[in-house]
């Protein structure tokens, strides 16, 4: 098991040495936002209507008061938009209101924020703060069984395992390294086995 765990690290390494979130945000409470829209889309499709949301809305104050219909036409393309539209002034209002325009720094008042939830939080502590978190998404599900690290579909317990496995200072960088990786090369339909490294290692490559 340490040897595989090497070769996993060392090929992440090899193929993101300087992993970057791929969501675009030049504020914190943005990144807030751009990660509850991000449930159930892509980052790219998040991209394209932040880009306009942010440009439009550019101050907490703003979205507390934007129009909700307004804020569903910009969003719309990304699905979900009336909950999300919804969510988006109620981030902006609780961050002032509550944490004085200030995004918080711990699980319990991140997840206080509406559409923020354990793996938000843990995307939202590890960028901005660094503090040490692994948020699964479906990406790190789908990866970490594949390699053999778990056998679960419980974010929980795959949160804990590999919180478990690596060293503690490495998780904000390795959760990076696992989105990337299940997005452009471990992928859910097309995997690039050929081409993988460490597909001897690799469940589905015996599949």
């Amino acid at each position: 098991m340490k040897k595989n765990i090497q070769l996993i690290k060392n090929y992440l390494d090899y193929l993101f040495p300087n992993p970057k979130c791929e969501l675009e945000y030049n504020k914190d409470y943005e990144l807030v936002i751009a990660v509850m829209l991000s449930a159930q889309t892509t980052d790219k499709g998040v991209n394209k209507v932040t880009n306009i949301l942010f440009s439009k809305y550019d101050s907490l104050e703003k979205l507390s008061n934007a129009d909700i219909n307004d804020i569903i036409d910009i969003i719309r393309p990304i699905g979900n938009y009336n909950i999300k539209s919804k969510n988006i002034i109620s981030i902006a209002s609780t961050l002032l209101n509550s944490f004085k325009g200030i995004v918080p720094s711990t699980h319990e008042d991140l997840e206080s924020l509406p559409g923020i939830g354990r793996k938000s939080a843990n995307v939202i502590l590890g960028e901005i703060y660094n503090i040490p978190s692994m948020a699964v998404d479906t990406h790190i599900i789908r990866v970490s069984n594949r390699l053999n690290l778990i056998n679960s579909l419980d974010p929980i317990k795959i949160e804990e395992k590999l919180e478990n496995i690596f060293p503690k200072d490495e998780w904000v960088k390795l959760h990076k390294q696992l989105v990337l990786f299940g997005r452009y090369h471990c992928k859910a339909k097309n995997p690039n086995c050929l081409d993988c490294k460490i597909n001897k290692i690799c469940k589905y490559n015996k599949n």
